[in-house]
């Protein structure tokens, strides 16, 4: 056994020994800290993917850390085929967070989903009375919401899909930030569902029109049907409030939670909606063997304390603004779109001498600054929301360097 793995030794070891379900940049990472990370050979990096969201608060940050240890030194795991002493005051404490009657505590992100599926379907036989197995939810084109079966049934993206068929029925797709649609759509009496990412991050931060939201969730409430918000990326302050849906004001029935939610430590994810569709669940009829375990209640619930207590949103929210601002005034002809709210953002990139978007991130790489380029052309910026706007303007120069090189 190796003592100390070089970059290419650990490479090279994933590549052999793991499946080839992932192609990350060329850098190993092997610590964090607030903002940066650190390859295995030293060299500092500024972390602007923040994995894809999950590390809000910053790496490793202190007192996540320390209810992580504290915790683990007394009790992690005893399912819930017995109670544990912090299921109950984290189950208060993230309902009284958000605003909702009931949590449902699971562990991925894309379990959270499944989750909320299979809750809008059990709440559509047996509240809104669709005849058993005819109920439809409505999904949207780009969108990225998992890789289960479930998931890919739902998703409009080749990569996700081929050969995985045949995929689950039950599911319409409409065109994203497209009422008019939504609103045929919900003509059928057999749809109990609409599922949407209030910005859909893996498409490339695409921003759907202000009052879409809002203007949605009306829609579902006149024709009763369930407004299903997968805030697992663009919620916990990523896009300057706690949740995207505030932007306008829309509270969705089920709201799916995750990545930030644990700080990005362990797995956490979190479903919450009120009595009347969460009830429609009894014993026996989805569970989970990790999930409300006491470590992830005890890290969830200072990961969530930390959100207010540093006013991450409220960073997010200004630094958005000059994020955007500078990457405008680069005025580089590769960045062809500016998009994002608060510090979830992205750059269209036109390649140039043969060179596009993940070429622009190996150099940014080389001059200390990771990003990952999403659908060939697109890069997302989304840092930790714990960046100062002197580390942030450090950034943009990065940036502003990185491209005018490949340029060159």
């Amino acid at each position: 056994m190796i003592d100390v793995l070089s970059s290419s030794q650990a490479m090279e070891l994933e590549h052999k020994f793991g499946a080839h379900n992932y192609h990350p940049l060329p850098v190993v990472l092997s610590k964090g800290e607030g903002v940066f990370v650190w390859d295995v050979e030293g060299k500092r990096y500024y972390d602007f993917l923040s994995a894809y969201s999950a590390v809000n608060q910053g790496h490793c940050h202190p007192r996540i850390i320390k209810a992580l240890v504290d915790q683990a030194s007394k009790l992690t795991l005893t399912s819930r085929a017995f109670h544990n002493n912090l299921l109950g005051e984290y189950a208060e404490y993230v309902t009284g967070y958000f605003r909702y009657d009931k949590v449902l505590p699971m562990n991925s992100g894309v379990e959270a989903v499944e989750t909320g599926l299979k809750l809008c379907r059990k709440w559509a036989y047996e509240v809104k009375g669709i005849e058993s197995n005819k109920a439809r939810i409505i999904v949207c084109t780009g969108n990225f919401h998992g890789r289960t079966f479930g998931a890919i049934s739902a998703s409009t993206d080749p990569d996700s899909r081929t050969n995985f068929g045949p995929y689950l029925p039950g599911f319409e797709v409409i065109p994203y930030n497209d009422i008019e649609s939504l609103r045929k759509a919900l003509s059928d009496s057999n749809v109990a569902g609409f599922m949407v990412e209030p910005i859909q991050g893996e498409a490339g931060v695409v921003v759907p029109d202000e009052g879409f939201l809002k203007a949605a969730a009306h829609l579902c409430k006149d024709a009763n049907v369930l407004f299903i918000a997968d805030e697992i990326q663009t919620g916990l302050a990523r896009t300057g409030m706690m949740l995207a849906c505030d932007h306008e004001g829309v509270r969705p029935d089920i709201l799916l939670l995750g990545k930030a939610l644990s700080g990005g430590v362990l797995p956490v994810s979190a479903v919450l909606a009120d009595d009347e569709i969460m009830l429609c669940i009894k014993p026996g009829e989805h569970g989970s063997t990790y999930g409300g375990n006491p470590l992830a209640c005890a890290v969830a619930m200072e990961s969530l304390k930390i959100l207010k207590d540093e006013s991450l949103a409220d960073n997010a929210a200004r630094l958005g603004e000059i994020l955007r601002r500078e990457l405008r005034n680069i005025g580089s002809d590769m960045i062809t779109v500016v998009r994002g709210k608060g510090l979830l953002n992205a750059i269209v990139i036109k390649p140039v001498n043969g060179k596009d978007a993940w070429d622009v991130c190996l150099k940014m790489a080389e001059h200390g600054l990771l990003a990952k380029p999403t659908h060939g052309d697109i890069i997302r910026f989304a840092p930790p929301l714990v960046i100062t706007e002197e580390q942030m303007m450090e950034c943009v120069a990065i940036i502003k360097r990185s491209i005018e090189e490949i340029q060159k």
